[in-house]
């Protein structure tokens, strides 16, 4: 069956001109116009001069543009704009996902609208661009492109962790030790850890037995049942036991990213994101894929939701949010986990 409006737009990696590997399901939030350019120069002009005539379209907010070119050179004389970027896909990859090169390597020359789910609204030829774009032009705002409001699945658990144990596990994060950590990517088959932009926060992991099993209990008795009640699957295991600290002074944010798209996070369900205070501004959940809407727990509170769904923890503008970050999964989860370390020899938690 071919691609068609309603399905949703394959996920794919490849270079931009400043990125030698964008995940383009980051993108989602706004909509998405996919364009796969043609080898030959007149086509390839042709369809540039009609995207620089509407390039107001383009603000990365409302909407972005990418541009699918095969050869090297191209990529190399391009030059990403706000709004605007290109890809290379030198080995026909990502063509052949979007159905633009055909089994026998005929470049198939189109373009694909996508809504902020990343799922297809239009396609076309790329001898129909301008329809595209008018279809573009005439759309709503991003957060209304379902006809109303689309909430994020997110679940909001008040009353997990008491006053004095926010207090404490402030405290532990002040007490020092706190470093900078990365984020994980895959390289090759092994999932690593890498410091890159899209993060600035300082965390402290909590190694003691007993701390970890008083945040246990309480994250088991009241925070357990309720994802069994709302999302139909309740979780038995706990990963990381982390207090973090976005500060306005390390202009501390986390830039739109999902959590289980790794070889070494796979086995994720389910992310718990528990405030420790609330004299901070900035610093709100937010779910791009569903709207702009922000979402701040109360203290002690948490938003727990899929790892699944992309999300961003918002620039901290003034103070210091403190929080506690736990993953949670289930048994076969744990199988996942347990065969990845087994397939790169990498020792378990026990170890």
């Amino acid at each position: 069956m071919p691609l068609a409006p309603g399905d949703p737009a394959p996920w794919f990696k490849a270079p931009t001109p400043s990125n030698p590997e964008f995940i383009f399901d980051t993108v989602a939030g706004r909509y998405v116009l996919l364009v796969f350019l043609p080898e030959d120069v007149e086509g390839r002009r042709e369809a540039l001069v009609q995207l620089a005539a509407r390039q107001r379209l383009f603000d990365d907010v409302r909407a972005a543009a990418f541009l699918v070119v095969r050869d090297r050179q191209s990529l190399e004389t391009a030059r990403d704009v706000r709004g605007l970027r290109w890809f290379l896909d030198a080995d026909g990859a990502v063509s052949r996902l979007y159905e633009a090169l055909g089994d026998a390597g005929e470049a198939r020359p189109r373009w694909l609208l996508l809504d902020p789910t990343l799922r297809i609204l239009a396609i076309g030829p790329l001898g129909r661009l301008p329809g595209g774009l008018d279809r573009l032009d005439a759309l709503p705002p991003p957060g209304e492109h379902a006809g109303g409001p689309t909430p994020a699945p997110v679940l909001v658990v008040p009353r997990i962790f008491e006053p004095d144990l926010c207090r404490e596990l402030i405290a532990r994060h002040q007490g020092g030790g706190a470093e900078f950590t990365g984020v994980m990517r895959d390289q090759g088959e092994r999932t690593v850890l890498v410091m890159d932009e899209l993060k600035r926060r300082r965390d402290v992991f909590l190694h003691e037995p007993q701390v970890q099993a008083a945040l246990r209990e309480r994250i088991e008795r009241r925070v357990f049942p309720m994802i069994a009640r709302a999302f139909g699957l309740r979780p038995t295991r706990i990963e990381r036991y982390v207090v973090s600290c976005y500060d306005a002074a390390d202009e501390g944010v986390f830039h739109p990213h999902r959590d289980n798209t790794t070889f070494g996070t796979a086995h994720r369900a389910f992310a718990c994101s528990i405030n420790l205070n609330d004299d901070f501004e900035g610093g709100d959940l937010r779910f791009p894929e569903f709207g702009p809407a922000a979402y701040r727990p109360p203290v002690g509170g948490g938003v727990v939701f899929a790892c699944g769904l992309l999300h961003e923890a918002t620039r901290v503008t003034r103070g210091r949010r403190y929080a506690f970050l736990p993953f949670f999964y289930d048994e076969a989860g744990a199988e996942v986990l347990a065969a990845y370390r087994a397939r790169v020899a990498e020792p378990g938690p026990e170890a």
